[in-house]
């Protein structure tokens, strides 16, 4: 458990003190917190939502606590371009501010970014806005890495030894990955304004811009994870093209040698032919004189062949 003071102290346990302002970063399933909420009526359908593995991000509140659920994405060890999502909850009560998540990880990442902009006079509300805006932060983080990954697959098409199953299965996760941040970007957008609206009238006045800022990083995130999907269609497009094009290339020199052993197997089937009556067969020089027509026709046909660029 983590708590958050002029120091960032780190304890095994913690005591939730009434009437004092405290900031706690810790698992979903802390005993103390858990007992904590059930002591000051947490409601118990709140107590099943951040329970609850398959929630969709969401925000609700009653008279005293205010719930946010959100999605931080971590890397998936299948593929390096699939990320999975994990849920995060934000307790916010008059003193208490609770960021609770399953992910050891997670909680780590987001609270030593937290720590380097936490002031002992922040509002719990500024808290809030800056535990979302690191949340958003890192997709785009995450988007912009993405965006690297794209590149180099578009120059490993190109590549002589390309590996097309290595780059489909890319593909197929990074699809899966910017599918899912633009779908959960759009529920934050939501989320994030529903939340700001829920602030007191002089919260809001102070934290205007701020989460004017946090709604043009989610736009940001929703218009190019959305580009970006576009773009892995048409780097699949592109791969299938010319894995294509290599196709038929391969398919071209084929024809192309075909046509050179065409005549020349013409010629040698008129000779095999069993009839009694073959002048040629007596002649001296018959065999050299056919040997001749056939490197003759052959390299003109390669001429003909490399004029036209088939080979």
């Amino acid at each position: 458990m983590y708590h958050l003071s002029d120091k960032l102290n780190y304890q095994e346990k913690i005591e939730i003190l009434p009437d004092q302002t405290q900031v706690i970063f810790t698992r979903l399933d802390n005993p103390t917190v858990t007992r904590w909420l059930q002591e000051n009526d947490f409601p118990e359908t709140f107590l099943e939502d951040i329970q609850n593995e398959d929630q969709s991000i969401t925000f609700e509140q009653n008279s005293r606590f205010k719930l946010i659920i959100l999605k931080y994405f971590v890397r998936d060890e299948e593929d390096e371009l699939l990320y999975r999502d994990e849920n995060v909850a934000v307790i916010i009560t008059e003193d208490k501010f609770f960021f609770l998540c399953r992910n050891d990880h997670i909680i780590k990442s987001v609270v030593s970014h937290l720590y380097k902009r936490f002031e002992l006079r922040d509002s719990l509300e500024y808290v809030t806005y800056n535990a979302m805006d690191i949340i958003v932060d890192h997709t785009m983080h995450i988007v912009d890495g993405l965006d690297d990954k794209l590149e180099a697959i578009e120059d490993q098409i190109f590549a002589e030894d390309v590996e097309e199953k290595e780059i489909q299965t890319h593909l197929y996760f990074a699809r899966r990955t910017l599918n899912r941040i633009t779908k959960l970007s759009v529920q934050s957008n939501d989320v994030v304004n529903k939340v700001y609206n829920h602030f007191p009238i002089d919260v809001r006045k102070k934290l205007k811009y701020e989460f004017i800022d946090l709604k043009e990083h989610l736009s940001y995130l929703i218009n190019e994870s959305k580009t970006y999907l576009d773009r892995t269609g048409y780097l699949q497009n592109l791969l299938m093209g010319f894995l294509s094009n290599r196709m038929n290339q391969a398919m071209q020199r084929l024809a192309a040698i075909s046509l050179i052993f065409l005549p020349l197997t013409f010629i040698v089937g008129n000779y095999g032919m069993n009839f009694k009556n073959m002048p040629e067969l007596d002649w001296k020089y018959g065999y050299f004189v056919i040997w001749g027509l056939n490197i003759l026709i052959a390299w003109l046909i390669f001429k003909w062949l490399k004029k036209q660029k088939w080979i």
